[in-house]
């Protein structure tokens, strides 16, 4: 593992402690008037998943992880697991959903994930801002209702349940915000 120091703390950078994998959400270099200088950080747990606030000296030594981003395509799922092939080496790894978290909600047979590995472990899913999905089941919009601008529940292939325009039907295909998880408009 590559060494650096905390004068060399970028966001999104990910570094190896003795608690765990961390990814640094936010710094700040601060110089007191009396005292050493020190860094302020916001972390993300990568694998937890929850934040913490921790201070270090200026110029103190910190192991950087070196995250891997690979290409994955979705093949199917077996059983509650998913089946990724990587498109370099054609091999297939399982994964459990728990390892995918939300990603889970938006991918669908053939669509590409960008998978952040620790060295054989999955840490993250990069996936793109927006996919578009199949509407499997919502309840047909009432004539009259066309301009009030109300929204209905839908369930989507994968089996997510977003809210969607009263106008959209089942069958049709709308885009989805992977971040928030929100209707953003038809496909």
């Amino acid at each position: 593992m590559p060494t650096i120091t905390t004068n060399d703390l970028k966001n999104g950078m990910t570094l190896e402690l003795e608690d765990g994998l961390f990814q640094v959400v936010d710094f700040q270099h601060v110089k007191p008037g009396k005292g050493h200088a020190f860094v302020r950080t916001s972390l993300r747990n990568v694998r937890a998943g929850g934040t913490v606030e921790r201070t270090f000296r200026a110029g103190e030594k910190v192991e950087r992880a070196t995250i891997d981003k690979r290409n994955f395509n979705f093949l199917y799922r077996d059983g509650d697991d998913y089946v990724f092939m990587d498109n370099e080496t054609y091999d297939q790894i399982n994964v459990a959903p728990e390892t995918l978290g939300d990603a889970g909600n938006y991918v669908v047979d053939g669509s590409s994930v960008v998978l952040e590995m620790f060295g054989s472990e999955i840490v993250g899913t990069d996936l793109p801002a927006a996919v578009e999905l199949n509407i499997e089941f919502t309840e047909p919009g009432l004539q009259g209702d066309r301009s009030s601008g109300g929204t209905k529940p839908a369930t989507l292939e994968t089996g997510l349940v977003i809210q969607v325009p009263l106008f959209i039907d089942q069958g049709e295909r709308v885009r989805i915000d992977t971040r928030s998880g929100e209707y953003l408009s038809r496909a």
